[in-house]
């Protein structure tokens, strides 16, 4: 399956293959490796599950100090949602289109996204109280019930299904720009812009925002198993340890995405 992802290029995320060896071990050789112990991703520098969720864990870890940093101190200085969020897309694009996984980019990337996550979450939970809560939790629902029929193997991602997905995510990305253009210059009085508008369906009126926003957590969820796809096809054809980072950005960008989504339908369904 192709892949806009450049970390995931390397060949060795493509078929997977043995590694040949023309040397013939002794019986002393063969005894000496199995009475070894185990190789970790720093013995082989090979990409593994363990380490790439120790990346991932790494990176939230600071996406989450950040986010309580800011969260205390937004209402103080403000700058920092928007430092968050400019610092978060400039580094998110450096890093999408990055040959090679940078570890210290990615960490500031996690830093910055912090920021912004921290900073929108007060401004939302100071408007509509209990917001955060509804979509942390709703958060951690999804990305467990996705990691789990993973794990399970009763989705999986494909030729045709990211192809929908990719045509979905441009159609989305331009509706987002068009709709913060009116925003900005005064073309909707709406909260949310078009999405505070409300349409038809079956005799009842819904808000266009939550239609909107449940096909963009389903997009989301979609994105994460690709993520995971990205990361078992690394795993399996043995590619390099660095890509472990790659994998833990990809997480990183779909889970913060994934829970803005969540904040704006909770914030909508409240208007």
């Amino acid at each position: 399956m192709a892949t806009s992802n450049p970390a995931f290029r390397n060949a060795a995320f493509g078929a997977p293959g043995a590694v040949a060896t023309t040397k013939v071990l002794s019986d002393n050789d063969l005894q000496a490796l199995y009475n070894s112990p185990s190789a970790g991703s720093q013995d082989t520098d090979r990409m593994t599950y363990e380490d790439t969720i120790g990346k991932t864990v790494l990176a939230f870890a600071i996406l989450l100090a950040a986010a309580a940093t800011a969260w205390v101190l937004t209402p103080v200085a403000p700058f920092l949602l928007i430092l968050g969020a400019i610092g978060g897309l400039v580094l998110g694009l450096v890093n999408a289109f990055k040959k090679e996984p940078s570890p210290p980019l990615i960490l500031a990337y996690a830093a910055m996204e912090g920021l912004f996550v921290g900073g929108i979450s007060r401004v939302f939970e100071q408007i509509y109280a209990g917001v955060v809560t509804q979509a942390v939790l709703a958060t951690l629902v999804v990305v467990g019930v996705t990691l789990a029929l993973f794990s399970s193997g009763k989705i999986r991602a494909s030729k045709k299904a990211t192809k929908v997905f990719l045509i979905a995510m441009v159609g989305y990305a331009v509706f987002s720009l068009v709709n913060v253009g009116m925003m900005i210059f005064g073309a909707t009085d709406g909260a949310f812009g078009m999405r505070s508008g409300s349409i038809e369906i079956a005799g009842f009126e819904i808000k266009l925002g939550l239609v909107i926003g449940i096909l963009a957590v389903l997009m989301a969820a979609y994105s994460l198993v690709l993520d995971f796809d990205f990361i078992q096809k690394g795993v399996n054809n043995r590619a390099p340890r660095k890509y472990g980072w790659s994998g833990a950005f990809g997480i990183m960008v779909t889970v913060v995405w994934l829970y803005v989504e969540l904040l704006r339908i909770f914030a909508i369904a409240r208007e």
